[in-house]
């Protein structure tokens, strides 16, 4: 092998530097390990650089849009070069505009807010929660969860075809599943709604961490995410796309920072000018830190080669498959089947396991964090399932004809390559040996039974 080739290789498998890499957690069997966050799909952890960077700027903190001393001019700036930044991540378009939310639930909620009146809104059952509820002043047409990607195309297709009357339209749809990890072809999905006269929202909470998303590129008229989702942990979110809904609907919030102009009616009334950019819904104190924190992620990302990112996590993807699949009793969860491509997210049932008390066992005595139960994700999880959700149920294994929950194993740029070894052979023992530890439930909760 050529030295060029082995530096390749070294580089493809290095994650990138993340706060808590080297945190140690304690075993219910004794002793401890160091934690292995396989979470990612809720929050992943901060990218060092992007702590550091907000770290960097904390001592020149101070208001943005308000002031006119040093540290506020100074504010200011790194806001709205933020929101530059988040732009070129997302490949806008000349006339989009950025706005700075709380969360993906925000952006969308915020969407929802500025919609035309008599807007039909279409999305698939498949969606998070953040994308399947914010619609509710919506005429709102819930579409079956498909079974390829072809067949989402062709179920979006007919849906638009047939909605009388014939006016203002939105898709909401995923970029990458928050419980099967499967890419969704926004492309072709963002093709049918156009050539039908609506337009199409991504939400890239689970996509933009582990893939390029280009706005131009896909075509999409809008794109919500998540900070916390993006290695940056410090509450903000962006929605970013086409400015006209958003410039001709009254602000998300009333308040300082959405107003231009505020004058009293000679009746007592008052009159509002509102701004028609991205301020006109950035009402209150703009949140800097996790407005600059977004963007030292979105540039981390970019500088480190995202295609050499996703070709690493597509090698941690077919490690845990590979894993998985050695486990006759392991059934992973799948919309588009096995040569679907995916992101980091793998959901699973376990036969003769209730997925809480594996996941306890998991923590407890591994020191892996994961996730289980339905994700916010109910009726797709309930789908994969073939049978009703509901609560985790007693610790030790589901009686016949228990509702199951699942359980969810996330990563990213990140995870060390020993992290999905542990977990790998973790879920092997576990199948195998049992629990080593006596479990009970708490509040719906399995969790080490520490009262012997």
């Amino acid at each position: 092998m050529s030295a060029a080739t082995l530096a390749s290789d070294q580089s493809v498998s290095t994650p990138l530097p993340v706060l808590g890499r080297d945190v140690r957690v304690p075993l219910v069997t004794g002793g401890e390990v160091t934690y292995a966050a396989l979470d990612y799909a809720a929050s992943a952890p901060a990218l060092q650089r992007v702590w550091d960077d907000v770290a960097a700027y904390a001592p020149y903190y101070g208001s943005v849009h308000r002031g006119a001393g040093y540290l506020s001019q100074l504010s200011t700036d790194l806001f709205e070069n933020s929101r530059a930044e988040v732009a070129r991540f997302l490949g806008c378009r000349e006339g989009d505009q950025v706005v700075f939310t709380r969360s993906t639930t925000d952006s969308l909620n915020l969407l929802a807010s500025v919609l035309p009146a008599d807007c039909r809104v279409f999305v698939f059952e498949t969606e998070h929660h953040a994308a399947l509820l914010p619609w509710r002043e919506a005429q709102v047409t819930c579409l079956d969860a498909p079974r390829s990607p072809r067949e989402a195309v062709q179920t979006l297709e007919r849906a638009l075809a047939d909605r009388e009357p014939y006016g203002p339209a939105l898709v909401c749809v995923t970029g990458a599943s928050n419980v099967t990890g499967e890419l969704w072809p926004v492309k072709e999905l963002a093709a049918a709604a156009h050539a039908h006269g609506a337009r199409i929202v991504l939400d890239a909470a689970q996509l933009a961490p582990h893939h390029p998303v280009d706005i131009t590129a896909s075509d999409v008229d809008w794109v919500a995410f998540s900070g916390h989702k993006l290695y940056a942990p410090f509450g903000a979110g962006v929605l970013a796309g086409r400015a006209d809904w958003l410039q001709e609907a009254e602000p998300y919030l009333a308040g300082g920072g959405a107003s231009r102009k505020v004058l009293r009616r000679a009746d007592g009334g008052v009159e509002v000018e509102w701004h028609a950019t991205a301020a006109r819904h950035e009402a209150g104190s703009p949140n800097v830190i996790g407005a600059y924190a977004i963007a030292a992620a979105c540039k981390a990302l970019r500088e480190a080669d995202f295609g050499r990112l996703v070709e690493r996590e597509r090698e941690l993807i077919a490690r845990v498959r590979a894993g998985l699949a050695d486990v006759p009793q392991v059934r992973v969860l799948s919309l588009f089947g096995e040569d679907a491509p995916r992101v980091g997210v793998i959901s699973f049932v376990v036969d003769g396991w209730n997925s809480s008390h594996f996941a306890a066992a998991l923590s407890a005595e591994y020191g892996i964090g994961v996730r289980d139960g339905l994700f916010c994700a109910h009726p797709l999880v309930r789908t994969l399932l073939g049978a009703d959700g509901g609560e985790a149920g007693e610790c030790g294994a589901p009686e016949e004809g228990q509702s199951l929950n699942a359980i969810r194993v996330s990563f990213g740029a990140g995870t060390p390559d020993e992290h999905v070894e542990r977990f790998v052979r973790a879920v092997g023992e576990l199948v195998t040996d049992g629990a080593k530890w006596r479990y009970r439930t708490v509040d719906g909760r399995c969790v080490p039974d520490t009262s012997a």
